[in-house]
């Protein structure tokens, strides 16, 4: 596969310069992360892909304020996060991003409704139960709302974990090897509904593969191999 071109434009949701990250060791400096640049628009998917250790998952974390990088910047709606505080960025996100990842990272203690229900009760919204059952309703799960995690099936899971990422609108959706633990079938499922999602509210799409038929699916790719763009 080609790397796609991404547009850039003086709006790019999401822009990148000159991304670096460094970890010290005791045996020297491990470069993760060498200058990365790009710029993202609003609405647009992006897939990217790489083998085991390329640095795929840790510039997702950068993307997303999640981690701050060694060099370079990273600007969300013009947002600079490297100059932001932990607390700001977290409000960033609240405001503008939604997580799915292949662990699903619901919590055991609270049912499907109340997993979906968490984000909105964050932001204060009084109409949190309505809209939470709503999207489990068209992820479908609407005859599963009270049951916790470990009473659903791997692929429900990640259904719930969907509506959760999905419930707050957010315009940019994080996707980090969402189907990286389930089986194919399954996880064609999953796809194919946060494809369809995606559509629906018009988000922008980042999202982390080894799948290069997944990749496909996006409008733009990039491929990373030793922490560099190639």
């Amino acid at each position: 596969m080609t790397r796609s071109h991404i547009s850039e434009t003086p709006t790019s949701l999401i822009e990148v310069r000159q991304l670096g990250k460094t970890v010290n060791t005791a045996t020297g400096p491990i470069h993760i992360l060498t200058d990365i640049n790009l710029r993202i628009n609003a609405g647009e998917s992006l897939a990217i892909i790489g083998t085991s250790g390329s640095g795929k998952s840790t510039l997702l974390g950068l993307l997303a304020g999640l981690d701050l990088p060694s060099q370079g910047e990273v600007f969300i709606q013009q947002h600079a996060l490297t100059t932001m505080d932990e607390d700001a960025r977290a409000e960033l996100r609240n405001q503008l991003i939604g997580f799915v990842f292949q662990a699903f990272q619901l919590l055991p203690g609270l049912t499907a409704l109340e997993n979906v229900m968490l984000p909105l009760e964050l932001s204060h919204r009084a109409d949190a139960e309505v809209v939470a059952a709503a999207l489990l309703q068209r992820v479908g799960l609407g005859n599963r709302l009270t049951h916790t995690p470990k009473q659903l099936s791997g692929g429900e899971q990640q259904r719930v974990a969907l509506a959760r990422a999905f419930v707050t609108q957010p315009r940019i959706l994080f996707a980090d090897e969402p189907t990286g633990n389930l089986d194919r079938k399954t996880g064609a499922h999953i796809i194919d509904l946060l494809f369809e999602l995606n559509a629906e509210q018009q988000t922008t799409l980042i999202l982390v593969t080894h799948d290069v038929q997944l990749a496909q699916r996006c409008q733009h790719t990039i491929t990373l191999e030793g922490g560099c763009m190639l």
